[in-house]
């Protein structure tokens, strides 16, 4: 089963992101560890993990509220 990123903006509308696909959740978990600042940058500010179409969960790209 195939993984890949759903990528969200503020306002939880989908945002236009690289359409990268991974072979297991842990190569996709290094990808977005290496991606998400520039995902970030560009307006990106969560993520969902997609396991086909199914949601395994969602993560903030925003920096933890001090």
């Amino acid at each position: 089963m195939p993984w890949s990123w759903r990528y969200e903006g503020t306002d939880g509308d989908l945002v236009t992101g690289p359409a990268e696909t991974f072979g297991s959740q842990a190569d996709a978990e290094s990808w977005i560890g290496q991606s998400w600042r520039q995902l970030a940058s560009s307006g990106v500010t969560s993520v969902v993990l997609l396991e086909d179409d199914r949601e395994e969960y969602r993560m903030s790209l925003l920096p933890a509220a001090e």
